[in-house]
């Protein structure tokens, strides 16, 4: 019961006092009422909330007997300013025409292209000439502080991250993760919302949360947009989407649905050098390894308005993908320092498989009143399952040419199956004058069942081996709670939260013969502060704790092979990782931000490679590596040097010190690093939508454990151009020119040499065309369901 009642402690009691309502109505002159005027409730200086005036008509709710400013405001009518206190029955009030008015008035706001709030950096995709008729994977790059790699993977600020779409998580990673944001144009996009450190609503899970936020099309009656793209590399790729949007009265219907058929190559190379005091071995391996991918991904949902303030709604999202993979692998033995191979190893594999997602949603949102207090409801249900069937055949020659020893022949067929229930509870009240509270309530339950057979084929008939099959079995139920308050007053602006997390695990292993069972209490803070001095002079502060707990494929203990000398595995004994971030920044003009930020990691659970110099043998497993400490700056800025020239530059610099006391992989590392990009956009023509953009960047070589990764670059450029009468954007873009971006490794510690060189597919030439039906499209109705974080470990 402890556990329970730390969390509930965490959550401050419901805001009750007794409230009143006030209604009443905006007239002209001549007593007809004005639909749509604005409304604006202030106190002690305080806005409150604000409405529109329905057919004139208004109701405030929520308020108590203290004194209140209500403006009034309406394009042609002079502003009106009021100051009332309650009880009261009612409020007539009435504006005046103005007769200074221009026969037409037209009103345009435009959002910067970047805005910088106190938990989060905001990128306006709609309003980037960089980002226009793109996709939604370069609008993802242009964000700043993003980086995103061609194999799928992004970090915010030097983070991983979790990648949401309208605040569900896109359960798709790497090669699948790109593709799936390369199908969906940038113009419908609205935002994405770049969160270093997430505030305590959102669960501790993870590094950064970064959250994709999609337009959707609000005119009356039926709407839909379409897309698609042709990607040319070594192989051919293709991708199409769509999405539509039904509106009448108080229904709303939408959906969106893309389709990706990918192939892709990689070209790898490997060598291991195995030596004992007696006896030296250099094996090199070169590998051509080819990919495929077909992709199904949609969303239907609808919303329906019980009353103007509540709001009831079902979401089902699904992804099904059909995987193939074939690769040959030559393996040239060289013994003794001899100059001619001693043997080679000819290894071929063919895998195939299925993998089924999907997340079922019901939500419940209610506006309790005007100043603030709202509920919000969800109910999730999350079920995962892939199946996967790989053959390996590997034969190995002397150099005469005859067979060192009787044929390799093996299949592994594995399935996973992931169950995952979860709810949560959110309320949103206010504290006083300044303060603002939100509060909440998760559970998650998921269970994990992995099967994993190991099948020798050599003979007539397969026969199984249960000394390399294993059953794993992984339960996770974990019980939160939180409590944020926001506040502002005078220059300063402050943000804080508390949650808890009460986690049980319990992983079985049958081929360990193993029960590992974990229960803990974490407690995660989270500040946010700013101060601003000046219109144009803000500095801020922020500090998060967080925790990355491993995912259930690196828990997973089953040996997946490569070759007969070659295999990875999980670790079922991983332990979670504990983040803590510290960032202090300041900006000047909202154009420059310079930061100096700190960040640790500890037990930190990485990729391990492990060599038996004895036997010949080598496999990557997982682990947790010790601490990490990051100490460094992070300066971004946006130029104008002409009104058809944007430039978005971003420079990150690093010291990172790491130790690692783990028996066979210790080590104590000094490093410093950086990333620098700068990104150029120009407007060539801008009555005929012709635009033009040019970006590179920089990744210096970094040490993460024993694994030294090597530098990489890229140059890219694209130019785009409105047809259709500006409804559609036709696109050609060329990336990563200089094909300067692969994949490298080197690993030289403790009785371990071997090095890695994957040549990727990522110099690729597009074209796309999007099109867009309707004319009124906005910001999604973002719906976070309850189970996000668990699917997303899921992959």
């Amino acid at each position: 019961m402890k556990p329970i009642f730390y969390i509930l402690l965490l959550l401050l009691p419901f805001h009750l006092s007794a409230q009143q309502k006030l209604s009443g109505i905006v007239k002209d002159e001549q007593g007809k009422p004005l639909d749509a005027a604005t409304l604006t409730i202030s106190q002690h200086g305080q806005v409150i909330s604000s409405q529109l005036a329905d057919l004139g008509k208004f109701t405030l709710t929520g308020l108590n007997e203290s004194p209140y400013q209500l403006s009034v405001s309406l394009i042609g009518y002079k502003s009106i300013l009021r100051t009332f206190n309650l009880p009261k029955d009612s409020l007539s009030l009435m504006m005046l025409s103005d007769s200074k008015q221009l026969k037409e008035v037209a009103i345009t706001f435009t959002k910067p292209t970047v805005e910088r709030k106190i938990d989060r950096v905001v990128f306006n995709v709609e309003n980037s000439i960089m980002a226009s008729g793109g996709t939604a994977w370069d609008a993802l790059g242009k964000a700043p502080g993003v980086q995103t790699a061609n194999d799928g993977a992004v970090k915010a600020n030097n983070k991983g991250v979790t990648v949401y779409m309208d605040g569900k998580p896109v359960r798709l990673s790497g090669d699948d993760l790109a593709a799936y944001l390369q199908s969906i144009p940038s113009d419908q996009i609205s935002k994405i919302e770049v969160m270093p450190n997430p505030s305590s609503k959102y669960e501790a899970q993870g590094g950064a949360v970064i959250d994709i936020i999609t337009k959707k099309i609000k005119a009356d009656g039926f709407n839909a947009g379409l897309n698609g793209g042709y990607t040319r590399g070594q192989l051919n790729r293709f991708t199409g989407g769509g999405l539509f949007n039904y509106r009448k009265n108080k229904l709303n219907i939408f959906g969106t649905y893309s389709y990706s058929d990918r192939d892709v190559q990689r070209n790898l190379e490997q060598y291991t050098i195995f030596q004992t005091p007696s006896s030296y071995a250099y094996w090199n391996m070169n590998k051509i390894n080819i990919s495929g991918n077909k992709v199904n991904n949609y969303t239907a949902g609808a919303d329906y308005n019980l009353t103007d303030n509540q709001v009831i709604g079902v979401l089902v999202t699904g992804n099904n993908s059909a995987n193939t993979g074939s690769s040959k692998a030559m393996t040239n033995i060289y013994n003794n320092y001899h100059v001619n191979p001693d043997s080679v190893l000819n290894t071929g594999s063919n895998s195939a498989g299925q993998t089924n997602q999907y997340s079922f949603n019901l939500n419940y949102k209610a506006k309790l009143d005007s100043s603030g207090r709202g509920l919000n409801v969800d109910l999730d249900y999350a079920p995962y399952t892939r199946n996967n069937t790989q053959q390996l055949n590997n034969l190995t020659y002397l150099p005469d040419g005859s067979l060192a020893s009787a044929p390799y022949h093996t299949s592994f067929p594995a399935t996973q199956k992931i169950n995952i229930w979860s709810g949560q509870l959110d309320y949103t009240y206010k504290l006083g004058k300044i303060w603002s509270m939100e509060s909440g309530l998760k559970y998650t339950s998921t269970v994990s069942e992995n099967q994993f057979d190991f099948f020798n084929t050599a003979g007539a008939a397969p026969v199984l081996d249960p000394s390399k099959s294993d059953q794993f079995k992984y339960t996770e139920n974990t019980a939160a709670g939180y409590t944020n308050i926001n506040g502002a007053f005078g220059h300063w602006n402050f943000k804080g939260g508390l949650r808890a997390e009460y986690t049980s695990t319990k992983g079985l292993s049958q081929s360990l013969d193993s029960i590992n069972v974990n229960k803990y209490l974490r407690i995660f803070p989270t500040v946010f502060v700013t101060y601003k001095a000046s219109e144009n002079n803000e500095f801020g502060f922020n500090y998060s704790k967080r925790i990355d707990r491993p995912d259930y494929r690196q828990l997973n203990p089953a040996k997946s092979y490569s070759s007969p000398y070659n295999y990875w595995s999980g670790n079922p004994f991983l332990k979670p990782a504990i983040i803590n971030s510290f960032q202090l920044s300041y900006t000047l003009h909202q154009n420059y931000t310079f930061s100096a930020v700190f960040t640790q990691i500890d037990d930190l659970a990485s990729n391990v490679t492990v060599q038996d110099n004895v036997n010949k043998t080598f496999y990557d497993t997982q682990q947790n590596i010790g601490s990490i400490k990051d100490l460094g700056t992070e300066l971004s800025s946006v130029h104008h040097p002409a009104s058809w020239w944007e430039i978005n530059n971003t420079a990150q610099g690093y010291f990172r010190t790491q130790n690692s006391d783990q028996p066979g992989n210790t080590y104590n590392y000094r490093q410093f690093y950086f990333y620098l990009r700068t990104d150029h956009a120009f407007t060539i023509d801008k009555n005929s939508g012709l635009k033009a953009e040019v970006s590179a960047w920089y990744n210096s070589a970094v040490q993460q454990g024993t694994l030294r990764v090597a530098q990489t670059y890229d140059l890219s450029t694209g130019i785009s151009k409105q047809v259709f009468n500006k409804q559609g954007t036709l696109k050609f873009s060329a990336a990563d020119l200089l094909y300067s971006n692969p994949y490298r490794i080197l690993i030289n510690n403790q009785g371990q040499n071997n090095g890695i060189y994957q040549k990727n597919d990522t110099r690729t030439f597009t074209v796309s065309l999007s099109y867009k039906l309707g004319k009124s499209v906005a910001a999604a109705r973002q719906r976070t369901t309850a189970s996000e974080q668990e699917r997303k470990r899921a992959n």
